[in-house]
């Protein structure tokens, strides 16, 4: 028992790297992942008596590769093709693939990224395929975190990789020109991973802790395969400066705690220093893309030993260079609750009046919560509330379902502080 959970720890390291390369000798994301499902089979069969290799990830693409040979002969041989399987090209599935050459690993992982972001997938698609191929997750690990059965995840995972087949997505880096887009499109879905299970949609849990850690490990990869780009420090020190409030953000009893109400000595100092650290490589790296501004806030945040030591027009300042970025909604509501903290409630409250009124943000359950806030803080207690419950009719996830109940509960008894997640 212990020897296989030792195999099953060097599998899970080596998954990543062998499966990039393996898709990339045979062409085919099915054929390397059950590839090389049974070269872990045979890894526990024959590493304890064997010895485990000195290179166990190219043991693992080596007997993986064989197989594939294996199940090709097979059904060129049950087809009744040609008997030499080594004459063509393994695209024309009739051929063995060739030699793996393990030193084009991180370029393989920088391959299948791309291939699995590609802007010809759906988003959820992408999603998927990401978490699937490059994380390992399984089909029904995936599923449970999106809230959608598995059978709906395996088909989502099937129409992605059939559409990578019809429609001849290059398995490929992209060209220089192409890059900034791609790349932002990559950035992106990491960050969706993360986003989902740092506050959850829907569902019981605020945090999804298995999403948050493979969003990280994500970014991690994409600073290594991608050492000369700002964006992909940016998007890390972001997921790492969020993910260091995580056991404070909730109650033993799995409720959320605000920021203001955080205990401070809880946050992770490591994960603070190293975001910091990116942060200032990000922000010297170039023009500050989205990711690095955001990465910048949070930076902010984490700097303040008290929430009294904020420094919230830096804050603004910051929010309004983010909007001319990203010139989205969701900006002009996170700016305009730093604005309220900065310069009082009564010129937040103006902003997101007007944000309200444009109707930019249907169904965005924060928007009505923040209203609500800046009128308890002013004292309109009879709009906080129809606010609070305009609120509680659209949000989804049942940790902030409580917290706003709370609030509605609790207008008697306001307090003078801003309250922000």
């Amino acid at each position: 028992m212990e020897e296989r959970a030792a195999i099953e720890a060097v599998f899970r390291a080596e998954r990543g790297r062998a499966l990039a390369t393996l898709i990339r000798v045979l062409g085919d994301f099915d054929l390397a992942e059950d590839a090389l499902g049974a070269a872990f089979e045979a890894a526990v069969r024959q590493w304890p008596s064997d010895g485990r290799p000195d290179n166990p990830r190219a043991w693992l693409i080596r007997a993986a590769r064989n197989k594939a040979i294996d199940d090709i002969r097979r059904r060129e041989h049950a087809a009744q093709a040609r008997e030499d399987l080594r004459a063509e090209p393994v695209a024309d599935a009739g051929a063995a693939p060739p030699e793996p050459d393990d030193l084009r690993d991180v370029d393989d992982r920088l391959r299948l990224m791309f291939t699995c972001c590609h802007p010809a997938l759906a988003v959820e698609a992408q999603v998927a395929l990401t978490l699937r191929t490059l994380a390992g997750l399984s089909t029904e690990e995936i599923a449970r975190a999106f809230l959608v059965p598995p059978v709906t995840m395996a088909q989502r995972l099937v129409r992605a990789k059939q559409k990578i087949r019809a429609a001849g997505i290059p398995y490929r880096v992209p060209d220089e020109d192409e890059l900034p887009e791609r790349v932002d499109a990559v950035l992106a879905v990491v960050y969706l991973v993360f986003n989902e299970g740092y506050a959850a949609s829907s569902g019981d849990a605020l945090v999804r802790r298995e999403l948050v850690a493979e969003a990280i490990r994500l970014g991690r990869l994409l600073v290594e395969l991608m050492p000369g780009l700002s964006g992909p420090r940016g998007l890390l020190a972001l997921m790492l400066l969020h993910d260091s409030r995580r056991e404070a953000r909730l109650s033993p009893t799995g409720d959320l705690v605000v920021l203001e109400e955080q205990d401070r000595s809880r946050w992770v100092e490591a994960q603070i220093r190293e975001g910091l650290a990116l942060v200032e490589e990000a922000l010297r790296a170039g023009p500050a893309d989205a990711f690095a501004l955001q990465a910048a806030i949070a930076a902010l945040h984490a700097r303040a030993a008290h929430p009294a030591d904020t420094d919230w027009e830096q804050i603004v300042a910051l929010y309004a260079r983010l909007f001319t970025v990203q010139p989205t909604p969701v900006v002009m509501l996170n700016h305009a609750a730093a604005v309220a903290m900065a310069r009082g409630p009564a010129e937040g409250l103006v902003l997101l009046d007007q944000l309200s009124a444009s109707h930019v943000l249907p169904g965005y359950h924060w928007l009505p919560a923040a209203r609500a806030d800046l009128l308890r803080r002013l004292g309109r207690r009879d709009e906080a509330a129809a606010a609070y419950r305009e609120a509680l009719a659209l949000v989804g996830n049942e940790a902030e379902r409580r917290y706003l109940q709370n609030r509605l509960d609790r207008l008697d008894a306001p307090d003078a502080r801003e309250r922000h997640v």
